[in-house]
């Protein structure tokens, strides 16, 4: 049996703790996310199906669907609310929910939704982080969809030579949203590219999961956050 000398069982057990210490920090990493404060539940117009992709609020529409992306380690449920408003208006809502709750590891995830269900128009996007990595997707798939829904969220994907129509919502007490990429991100927005500003929203009131970090403090309540959203989005889809 080789024997090992004692610098080299140094060098091993270094390793071994380096590699022992980031999986630990992985751990801990990804269980350190944002908790939803609200309940999935059915309302009177809208109902909610659990789907293996996540979960479907199949409201009184049938011709338009949008497919909802999470912000970074953000629990998915966290938007049910604001989903529910939107399905509840006439755009049935698909929430996706994403492994270890970070939509870079499955951004691809739509595909799957758009093979089952049938839908005349489909629109994709998400809150923060979701948003941005919807855009990866429909970059890549664009003639699938009809347009793109951002909330609190821009993409480095270039769609200035599309016709895809995007809408791009934020809170104007946003603090989390960094607003100099934002800015820049304008250059890949196409033609018909709609930009609306919330009064006294922030970050995080596009759900329910508490205050997040740096986030700036907001003077409207989080359900109104989510209804002036739902309208835009209602407005943005089906003209009313």
């Amino acid at each position: 049996m080789k024997k090992f000398s004692k610098k080299s069982r140094i060098i091993i057990i270094v390793i071994a703790c380096v590699l022992v210490a980031l999986a630990v920090a992985c751990v801990l990493y990804i269980n350190d996310y944002y908790r939803a404060t609200c309940n999935v539940e059915n309302t009177q117009t809208v109902k909610v199906l659990q789907i293996k992709e996540g979960y479907f609020f199949d409201g009184p529409g049938s011709t338009n669907a949008l497919v909802f992306y999470p912000g970074g380690k953000v629990q998915d449920i966290a938007y049910a609310e604001l989903l529910k408003e939107i399905a509840d208006r006439g755009v049935d809502c698909f929430l996706v929910s994403m492994p270890a709750n970070l939509a870079m590891f499955g951004y691809k995830k739509a595909g799957a939704i758009l093979e089952r269900y049938s839908y005349e128009n489909w629109y994709l996007g998400g809150h923060s982080l979701g948003g941005a990595f919807g855009c990866y997707y429909v970059a890549d798939h664009v003639d699938e969809f009809d347009g793109i829904v951002l909330f609190a969220s821009y993409s480095t994907k270039d769609f200035s030579n599309s016709d895809i129509r995007v809408l791009s919502m934020y809170g104007s007490e946003d603090r989390v949203l960094n607003h100099a990429n934002f800015e820049k991100s304008r250059a890949n927005m196409p033609t018909s590219y709609l930009e609306v500003e919330i009064p006294g929203g922030n970050h995080g009131q596009f759900g329910d999961y508490g205050m997040q970090k740096g986030d700036g403090e907001a003077f409207i309540d989080s359900s109104e956050q989510k209804t002036i959203a739902a309208e835009l989005v209602s407005q943005f889809i089906l003209g009313k």
